[in-house]
């Protein structure tokens, strides 16, 4: 467990989060190897293509949080000295001013006591906040980056990649769910179309199956008795 109090957030959203990462995934995997450059004055994240340098994804980026295990706590972007005080954090610390949630309307937030601070748990504690911040606001995908010292950055970035439709979502989700648990499926696809601005239906009272459309095709999510994804069928429109 990272932080028990975010972590229904980001499970909630973390259909939606995965697919997201995996498109921007799949348009740095076209820069081959490559490297990140952060300028927060212009509000950028450029990736660069290692071999042939004109080669390059521009995204406008906004940080959410630091995660360090030098203090062993979490600042959010809103009190960061490089941090917007209006931008997409602040979303956050409002959310959880109105719904009484302390561990996003507070500046800092401390590791828990058991939390290992090694580089797995902070990994794992960065996409925990990402997948909130997504929740949250919207926006996607998350980005987390390594900026010294153990440090990590939660980014938010408005990145040059297509929008997520039901057919890419299809085509990618037999690879992404073989890696990834989700706590409750149900409500994760039903936020992943809520995120992705689907339409979604239930397919009877027990809701023992979702089906999603938009002007890519449909895709029909049948849950097992313990409310897991046991099956996708798909019917995909040609794509022009």
């Amino acid at each position: 467990m990272t932080f028990a109090a975010l972590q229904p957030l980001a499970d909630r959203a973390a259909l939606f989060t995965a697919l997201r990462q995996d498109a921007l995934a799949t348009a740095l995997e076209a820069l081959g190897e490559n490297r990140w450059d952060a300028d927060m004055a212009a509000g950028t994240l450029t990736f660069t293509s290692n071999a042939d340098p004109t080669r390059q994804l521009v995204a406008r980026v906004q940080l959410v949080a630091t995660l360090a295990p030098g203090p062993r706590s979490l600042l959010w972007a809103w009190a960061h000295p490089q941090g917007d005080p209006a931008g997409v954090a602040a979303q956050l610390r409002d959310y959880g001013a109105a719904h009484g949630i302390v561990a996003l309307s507070e500046p800092e937030l401390p590791f828990p006591d058991d939390a290992t601070g090694d580089d797995e748990w902070m990994t794992a504690a960065a996409h925990t906040v990402g997948g909130v911040a997504v929740e949250l606001t919207g926006r996607s995908p998350a980005y987390i980056a390594p900026v010294g010292g153990g440090t990590r950055a939660v980014f938010l970035l408005d990145a040059p990649i297509p929008p997520l439709t039901v057919a890419a979502a299809a085509i990618a989700l037999p690879r992404i769910l073989s890696g990834l648990a989700l706590p409750d499926a149900r409500t994760a696809v039903w936020d992943a179309a809520r995120l992705a601005g689907w339409t979604l239906s239930w397919t009877d009272e027990s809701f023992s199956g979702a089906t999603v459309s938009d002007s890519s095709g449909t895709a029909t999510f049948r849950f097992d008795d313990q409310a897991r994804i046991a099956h996708i069928e798909s019917a995909l429109h040609p794509q022009g």
